[in-house]
């Protein structure tokens, strides 16, 4: 792994364990009451507002509320880039007769400071009120300065979060798939065998059995022979949605070759799986796939290995002696399930 890439997944396991996702997952109603609450507290005013446009209704009070009525006022007027101080709005021409000062609430002080995005572009407004005529001191200004750069930053870490969190879904479903067959939705080869490998060191930390089933549907070979890929791959599609119904949940289920599909089966011994490939062979049978206009009987042959039988094994013996019961369930002819025995020939089920 190169120094960048480990050092992305280093960032990326930090910003995962730090709080940092905690944090940034807050509702951005409760991120923006935060720097309010702090903008009342830093200034000593009445209210604090961070608008995006409008803020009424965000308090949740009735419209005759105090609360909704500074909201209210806010509202009326425009965002701005420039940074307004009205320290006596009764005494300001463009103020003095608005209704927020000259009625109910009485509003008499105002400040309003902009919000812009990471492109430059103004998108909000910090808005102080109160109600008696004051003043701003150069150290409030800064304070002001350093408010509205640090909900910018919290606006664009946000931002960047929601990316990254949409990068890291596409990037999940990439790499699901990347390790599923594209024809037929099961795991592809190397994810089947992977599952292979995690669940037998699974299955025998555990010590539980584990089986295996190679199938491989007889006709398959003829039908696209003669009929040709498509029709071939939709009885492959509609075989492996047989195979599916006979199996539990957490069994794994992969094309492991062009025509060949491997059962994971943990937790069952021999003598399950040998009921799994007798529903298995038994759901094929009972249906007839519809060829060149005649219904014709499908079947499957299969190569059964369990670890209950084959203790201590390592995943590479274990898919071999599944290969050699299939094969021998071929040699012996179609519809036949053929188990694997340690120290004489392979049984036929």
């Amino acid at each position: 792994m190169s120094a960048s890439a480990e050092s992305a997944s280093s960032t990326t396991i930090l910003f995962a364990n730090s709080g940092m996702e905690r944090m940034l997952n807050e509702k951005f109603e409760a991120k923006i009451s935060r720097f309010e609450r702090m903008g009342v507290q830093l200034f000593a005013v009445a209210n604090c507002f961070v608008s995006f446009g409008h803020v009424s209704g965000r308090s949740g009070g009735s419209g005759r509320s105090i609360t909704e009525m500074e909201a209210g006022f806010s509202d009326s007027l425009a965002l701005s880039e420039e940074f307004v101080v009205v320290p006596d709005l009764a005494a300001n021409e463009h103020f003095a007769s608005h209704r927020g000062v000259v009625g109910v609430p009485y509003i008499r002080f105002y400040v309003s400071y902009p919000i812009y995005a990471q492109d430059g572009k103004l998108i909000g407004c910090i808005r102080l009120l109160d109600y008696q005529v004051r003043t701003m001191s150069e150290a409030q200004h800064l304070l002001l300065t350093d408010l509205a750069i640090v909900i910018e930053r919290e606006l664009a870490l946000g931002l960047i979060y929601q990316q990254q969190i949409e990068l890291l879904k596409e990037n999940r479903q990439l790499k699901r798939e990347s390790l599923l067959d594209p024809l037929l939705g099961t795991w592809n080869k190397t994810a089947i065998l992977r599952s292979l490998r995690i669940e037998l060191d699974r299955c025998n930390k555990a010590r539980k059995p584990l089986s295996l089933l190679l199938v491989y549907p007889d006709q398959l070979d003829a039908v696209r022979a003669q009929y040709g890929m498509a029709l071939s791959d939709q009885i492959l599609i509609r075989t492996v949605s047989r195979i599916r119904s006979c199996i539990r949940p957490f069994d794994a289920l992969g094309r492991y070759g062009s025509d060949q599909l491997l059962v994971v089966l943990p937790g069952a011994s021999h003598l399950v799986a040998t009921a799994v490939a007798e529903r298995i062979r038994l759901a094929i049978t009972m249906h007839p796939e519809v060829i060149g206009n005649t219904a014709t009987a499908m079947t499957i042959c299969a190569g059964l290995a369990a670890s209950d039988i084959f203790p201590d094994i390592d995943p590479e013996t274990f898919i071999s002696l599944a290969e050699q019961a299939l094969l021998s369930a071929r040699n012996a002819g179609n519809n036949t399930v053929v188990q694997a025995k340690p120290d004489h020939p392979d049984m036929i089920i």
